[in-house]
């Protein structure tokens, strides 16, 4: 009786946590995607009143919005394969190599995440100031670049770290070169947890506000920036609403076509599991 009572409990406990998913998580979004096709609706009423997509012709009408669309996705494709370019071989530095200050410099990309990211927007703004580039693309992508190590160097790190030493061992003493080894063998394997990474860099970057808010106004203005402007300057939900779906949609297209990295081995040993 005993085993049946334990998974009458585990059906239970799951059912609660399936339950606090849909409202904690899935509600918001449902509600977000209800505004975004809601030309009325007057809360407390359950639906909307009318449905349409009025608010969307709005939205795609403004030259700010279209404009700010591709430079978002300009500025996190550049973010991200300049993160890539530098971190990766700082990466298989940190699992391959030993050398003085390791830890407390891997602890460090930890730390920058570690606290708020506001005052040293700030601190970076008044240097930036200071040099000239505040209003520039190349601010923003700096100070976007700088919270990008985290992901860029501590999954892929920990992925290298995790890949059979035997293997490439036993490439290397059939006569393959230590490129042929890294090409054919430990990138490869790697591959999966880099591309995580890379999607990992690519949506955090996209949708930045607060950085690309004080380093690049007014000359760049991001997506997340006109959305901000949108709904702090007058309060219409389905602004914020549509633009969050334009938003959603970059990261869940990557999403789905990165679906398959969720569910290999390597994409968990990247997370050191």
């Amino acid at each position: 009786m005993t085993p049946r009572r334990g998974g009458i409990s585990d059906q239970a406990a799951g059912a609660v946590l399936l339950v606090a998913l849909v409202i904690f998580v899935l509600g918001p979004l449902a509600c977000v995607l209800i505004w975004a096709f809601a030309d009325v609706w007057r809360p407390p009423a359950f639906l909307p009143a009318q449905w349409g997509v009025k608010y969307w012709g709005l939205i795609l009408a403004r030259a700010d919005v279209r404009q700010a669309l591709p430079v978002s996705l300009m500025i996190s494709t550049i973010v991200t394969l300049l993160s890539a370019t530098v971190c990766l071989p700082a990466a298989y530095a940190f699992a391959r190599l030993e050398f003085p200050g390791k830890r407390w410099l891997l602890l460090s990309f930890i730390a920058v995440n570690a606290f708020p990211r506001f005052p040293l927007y700030v601190s970076i703004a008044v240097f930036f100031l200071s040099a000239g580039l505040i209003g520039t693309y190349t601010a923003v992508v700096l100070v976007q670049l700088v919270f990008t190590l985290l992901f860029m160097i501590w999954i892929p790190a920990a992925a290298f770290r995790g890949v059979d030493p035997r293997m490439e061992e036993a490439a290397r003493d059939v006569g393959a070169s230590h490129l042929t080894v890294l090409l054919r063998i430990t990138l490869p394997q790697a591959a999966p947890a880099i591309g995580a990474a890379l999607l990992l860099t690519f949506v955090n970057t996209f949708y930045d506000v607060d950085g690309a808010l004080l380093v690049g106004v007014p000359d760049v203005r991001t997506l997340p920036i006109i959305m901000l402007s949108l709904i702090t300057g007058q309060i219409i939900v389905q602004y914020g609403a549509v633009l969050s779906v334009m938003l959603w949609v970059p990261s869940l297209v990557l999403l789905l076509f990165a679906r398959r990295l969720f569910e290999s081995r390597s994409f968990a040993a990247g997370f050191g599991a």
